[in-house]
């Protein structure tokens, strides 16, 4: 099993809600689990010995639960009729491709289907994030640069 083939089995993962898979082949044998803590244990051949990746951002990500900072909370519309767009994956969020270049959405912009929002870096992989539904950014979440979780909210959508 090749690192294409590993990086796209933690990409399922993280799709879905399996909590942990284990493949074997040709005397490599692999787990992935997924946690509130990603953990990753891949274990190659059964003389080698076994590597364990910790989360890097374990201390950021408890840093980063200070509250939002809220702007005219009077002028927001009511929370009831909001569509959220939600994290597809665990990784590090961004809101623009790159230093210098545009933000993509910003509170205000229309959305509709296809249009990215954000990036997700996940495992080196800059994932592009499309927005499902057409409608209004009503409030970005996330801060730029900060760690998120599977299925996290990042922002709220107003569909009328």
């Amino acid at each position: 099993m090749d690192i294409k083939q590993i990086q796209e089995l933690v990409k399922l993962i993280n799709k879905t809600n399996i909590g942990e898979i284990t493949i074997e082949e040709e005397g490599v044998k692999i787990t992935v689990k997924q946690k509130k803590d990603p953990v990753q244990h891949i274990v190659a051949g059964t003389s080698a010995p076994v590597y364990q990746q910790a989360p890097a951002q374990q201390a950021p990500a408890q840093s980063a639960t200070t509250p939002p900072a809220t702007t005219k909370p009077a002028a927001e519309p009511k929370a009831d009729n909001l569509v959220t767009i939600k994290s597809p994956m665990i990784g590090t969020f961004y809101r623009q491709a790159g230093p210098g270049k545009p933000i993509f959405v910003n509170v205000g912009d229309e959305v509709s289907p296809g249009k990215v929002v954000c990036i997700i870096e996940a495992m080196k992989l800059f994932n592009e994030i499309e927005s499902e539904i057409k409608g209004k950014i009503v409030k970005v979440l996330v801060e730029d640069a900060s760690p998120v979780e599977y299925d996290q909210p990042l922002f709220l959508v107003d569909p009328s």
